[in-house]
């Protein structure tokens, strides 16, 4: 299937790409389906709107951040997605990053990730109940506390 990205113009995309958000991310709950691809730049994916060209979120895994990384969600979120838990083999966590134009301020929003079922393909937004996770975690500044390499 083709598609239009913000970040690559029209791209050729495979149909197992596909993530339906049912309910939308928070501020986008009218938009549900959704392409998610590897960007150019590691660690980073795309996440691209199917529907609206100009909506597409860049995000990052939040173990990469910080390998403590829990979310702590809520666990009719997992139920919601037919996982077990975060040990589910079919389980992926996503965090949206916020780039500003000072790439040393990039963050991840560590409280509202995003949970998918890689098998059906099925995601969606929760909230951490953790209050170690907050909506602006800057990645430089927390991979060079924990000596990984920067972005």
């Amino acid at each position: 299937m083709t598609i239009d990205t913000k970040a690559y113009g029209q791209v050729e995309v495979d149909e197992r790409q596909r993530i339906t958000i049912p309910f939308g991310l928070y501020g986008f709950e009218s938009l549900s389906e959704y392409i998610l691809m590897d960007a150019r730049q590691r660690p980073f994916y795309w996440l691209q709107s199917v529907d609206v060209r100009d909506v597409a979120f860049v995000l990052i895994d939040p173990k990469v951040i910080r390998q403590d990384y829990d979310a702590d969600i809520e666990p009719r979120d997992f139920e919601a997605l037919e996982l077990e838990d975060s040990d589910d083999e079919r389980f992926l966590q996503f965090a949206i990053v916020t780039i500003p134009e000072d790439r040393q301020d990039m963050t991840a929003n560590l409280q509202g990730p995003i949970i998918i079922n890689k098998e059906s393909r099925i995601g969606r937004q929760c909230i951490s109940r953790s209050d170690r996770w907050h909506v602006r975690h800057n990645i430089l500044e927390e991979m060079a506390s924990t000596g990984k390499n920067a972005c």
